[in-house]
């Protein structure tokens, strides 16, 4: 793993970097108040056949936080950030994993901006409409991020809201939580992102209401669905199927919203998907 750093459109952003660069690239990119570290396990997997680029976005690790909170949490700020990003490391054609709104910020960039240069696209547990109340769900707590006097309470905290993600070992956890975390000045410990992050949805309320550029969409998708997702429901999943680019969609036992992609076999579905493709 290489650790770096990049300007994009005037900000700093952080990205680790697994695997040869001369291989095809696959970008990975997370869910709204985590970071690019959840594709550690995923990324270690695909280093000896792949190169793959796990940014930070803006607000989030160890990403510089926006200026203007309004204008720059957005999911066409990401995506124009994203297209710097490509230019910048010379990346003409890449894949794209999208986890929650990474996966937005893929369907959208994908139809637009980044329009031809990915060639194909994994959602992880979204789609291009999101189940209202879980939305509210996860703004509530991402607005508020509560803080701890020890790491230890704040990996109970993790465990708690993220149980959905699915199986973890206690070093996965101890994992996530390491690097999830950021020392406020009175020394206690809490998560590593900007709260101000929610304001995208009161500035841009209609982000995640995607279908137009679902429909637009003329490239290979494969949708991975948590059995027990209270986010992108079956129907939608279902709808995916039918129209736009007519995704293949796959059931992910034992987890909700949104499978770690941590295990052979979440590992292994992405793989063959991506395979098919493998041109740099």
């Amino acid at each position: 793993m290489r650790s770096r750093y990049v300007t994009c459109l005037g900000r700093e952003l952080h990205l680790t970097e697994w695997g040869d660069p001369a291989a095809p690239t696959v970008i990975a990119w997370h869910g709204l108040a985590r970071s690019g570290r959840d594709f550690d396990d995923f990324a270690r997997a695909l280093s000896p056949r792949w190169h793959v680029v796990c940014p930070d976005t803006l607000g989030r690790g160890l990403s510089q936080w926006a200026v203007d909170p309004a204008k720059e949490y957005c999911l066409a700020f990401y995506v124009e950030q994203a297209e710097a990003l490509l230019d910048l490391l010379g990346l003409a054609k890449v894949h794209w994993v999208g986890t929650s709104m990474g996966g937005a910020i893929g369907t959208l960039g994908a139809a637009t901006r980044l329009r031809g240069r990915i060639k194909r696209l994994v959602l992880n547990d979204n789609g291009p409409e999101l189940a209202a109340p879980a939305l509210a769900r996860i703004q509530a707590y991402a607005g508020q991020p509560p803080s701890f006097i020890t790491v230890s309470e704040l990996e109970a905290y993790f465990r708690l809201i993220y149980a959905s993600f699915g199986a973890l070992s206690d070093a996965q956890w101890l994992h996530l939580t390491e690097t999830s975390l950021r020392r406020l000045p009175d020394g206690r410990v809490t998560p590593h992102y900007d709260p101000a992050l929610v304001q995208q949805f009161a500035h841009h309320p209609d982000d995640y209401g995607l279908w137009a550029a679902w429909d637009q969409l003329d490239l290979p998708v494969l949708c991975l669905r948590g059995e027990a997702s209270t986010l992108l429901t079956a129907e939608t999943a279902q709808a995916m199927r039918e129209r736009g680019p007519r995704a293949a969609v796959a059931l992910i036992p034992g987890c909700g919203h949104a499978p770690a992609l941590n295990t052979p076999e979440q590992i292994s579905l992405i793989e063959r998907f991506l395979q098919v493709d493998r041109t740099p």
